[in-house]
């Protein structure tokens, strides 16, 4: 019989000596709340929630009904479990404390309720991406501050795809296990056991709409894909992807490989870069690594960075080891 995930997490929770369950009863929850999402995103307009909400995130980013409606699930479902001590969201400007009538825990929680939001009117795949954090020691209650670890000290980076089916992709820092969502019975079921990175690509995704505001060395690595071997500059041609969906382009990536480049640019210099670092790369970049790829900025690795702020934005390149290596390798002025 195939596992199911809450067996799977309490099998690895048995080799962890002195475990108390709090982390599997956290994850169920936020199981719970996936498998909600996972309703509300397929009926869509069957129960109008789709267009816009009409409110700015604290991005200023226009927010879809959804992004709000999935944000409220996130908290519902995860608040009350006594396994929390806070949770931030990138739907909202400051942590969300665990209400006093609830029970305390020791973790941290931070996610983004729906990734790839712009793509849910047209059906296209949507995601959910979250982190869990250990609170600080003896920190009853958790300021924002309390959440700006740096990524390394993530113990557990997820992301739920809600597409053709519903899947549920998971690591605790011992390799990377997808689950897929039976409807029937209301379980995920691992199907994809010990999920691994090709570390050589012929896929690579980018906006290219952006390639005028791009550094220099994403713009050499970029020509030489689409020129191939054409150019000479490579052996073998490549083909382009890109849904403006991250949980969609990484799940593409575990998949069969490939790199992904939301990079510096100049478009807006006040920004760092697109993607935020504590609900975005960092948890992706925690996935991507344990299942042997990596995920750097071009010039330092992601996992590495101390946060300074809740929603802080980094440029994120992930994937396939080579090509990111030689991507990072023109950043550094060096050639591959």
């Amino acid at each position: 019989m195939s596992k199911n995930l809450v067996q799977f997490i309490i099998e690895e929770q048995r080799h962890i000596p002195g475990a108390s369950g709090n982390f599997t009863g956290l994850l169920s929850d936020v199981i719970t709340a996936c498998k909600i999402i996972a309703h509300d995103v397929h009926k869509g307009a069957l129960i109008g929630v789709l267009g816009s909400a009409g409110s700015e995130n604290i991005q200023g980013e226009t927010q879809k009904k959804l992004d709000v409606i999935t944000n409220e699930i996130f908290i519902r479902s995860t608040e009350w479990g006594g396994h929390l001590a806070a949770m931030a969201s990138e739907e909202m400007e400051d942590i969300y404390p665990i209400p006093g009538q609830y029970p305390k825990g020791k973790y941290l929680l931070v996610f983004d309720p729906l990734d790839g939001s712009s793509n849910i009117d047209v059906n296209i795949s949507v995601g959910t991406i979250f982190s869990i954090l250990r609170a600080p020691e003896g920190i009853a209650n958790p300021t924002a501050t309390d959440f700006l670890q740096p990524g390394t000290k993530q113990v557990c980076a997820g992301y739920a795809l809600y597409g053709p089916s519903t899947m549920l992709v998971l690591t605790t820092g011992n390799g990377v296990n997808g689950f897929t969502l039976d409807s029937d019975i209301g379980e995920f079921i691992l199907t994809h056991p010990d999920m691994c990175i090709p570390p050589d690509t012929q896929e690579f995704a980018i906006n290219t709409s952006n390639q005028r505001f791009w550094e220099e060395p994403v713009q050499r690595y970029v020509e030489e894909c689409v020129q191939g071997k054409s150019s000479g500059g490579r052996e073998k041609n490549f083909n382009m992807r890109w849904v403006a969906s991250m949980v969609a382009e990484v799940h593409r990536i575990l998949t069969r490989g490939g790199i992904f480049m939301y990079p510096k640019d100049t478009k807006d210099p006040a920004k760092a870069g697109k993607l935020r670092l504590m609900y975005e790369a960092n948890p992706m970049s925690f996935i991507v690594e344990q299942a042997g790829g990596a995920a750097s900025t071009g010039r330092e690795r992601i996992l590495d960075i101390q946060p300074s702020n809740l929603h802080q934005r980094v440029p994120v390149i992930l994937g396939s080891k080579n090509e990111v290596e030689r991507v990072i390798s023109y950043h550094q002025g060096a050639y591959v």
